[in-house]
């Protein structure tokens, strides 16, 4: 990641910080940053913080919890420099999260078990990239630890990433969750609003507007 230029790009929009919560892929890189300052967010430039694994703030009014990790369907594909153990969320982080109370807003990477997002059920049932069944088995054993926090601080709306399947879907007793796409994929930015917790997810024409009046 550029952080120059992330920098550049929220100072232009008037955006104070970026808060991270790491994907699966990031922890090589990562790891020894969140080793070294443990269970605190880390100012790694002028606006971008890494967040550890669970994390509480709150921002306008609302509880945000965020849940960074998930486990790499490829792994077993990666060279070993590739990939981390960091990634996984582990039973620990799962009591840590839960111990916290309930949230108004869950951010994670991983998704949850028994998705109502549509575009991720499709993922998860026909496995369109042939991942190997050791990896498939982790990967279900990881959305589980998810629901279970997901189930336990009950958020109304809540985020992930990871599955590269933008949609969203609401569970019968009326949580929202939001699956974002990866980027350069239409669904891949949410805009929320914190007073009434409403959601705009702007179009690829739209971002790249912005994109290109940054960079003129």
């Amino acid at each position: 990641m550029n952080l120059s230029k992330s920098d550049e790009i929220c100072a232009a929009f008037g955006i104070e910080r970026v808060l991270v919560v790491p994907g699966n892929h990031d922890y090589p890189a990562l790891s020894p940053i969140l080793r070294a300052h443990p269970d605190v967010a880390v100012r790694v430039s002028r606006s971008s913080w890494l967040l550890p694994r669970p994390f509480r703030l709150r921002i306008g009014g609302r509880t945000l919890l965020t849940l960074s990790g998930a486990t790499s369907v490829d792994r077993y594909w990666r060279l070993p420099s590739e990939w981390s153990s960091d990634e996984t969320i582990t039973d620990a982080d799962i009591a840590a999260a839960i111990r916290g109370g309930p949230a108004d807003i869950m951010v994670s990477h991983e998704s949850p078990s028994d998705t109502p997002v549509r575009a991720v059920r499709h993922i998860l049932r026909t496995n369109p990239l042939g991942f190997p069944r050791e990896s498939l088995i982790e990967s279900a054993a990881s959305r589980v630890r998810v629901r279970q926090v997901w189930d336990a601080v009950n958020p109304p709306m809540a985020f992930h990433g990871h599955l590269h399947a933008p949609g969203g879907g609401t569970t019968p007793d009326g949580r929202r969750l939001i699956s974002l796409g990866c980027n350069g994929q239409e669904g891949n930015l949410a805009i929320v609003n914190l007073g009434d917790l409403t959601v705009e997810v702007p179009t690829l024409r739209e971002i790249r507007g912005h994109e290109a009046e940054v960079g003129s």
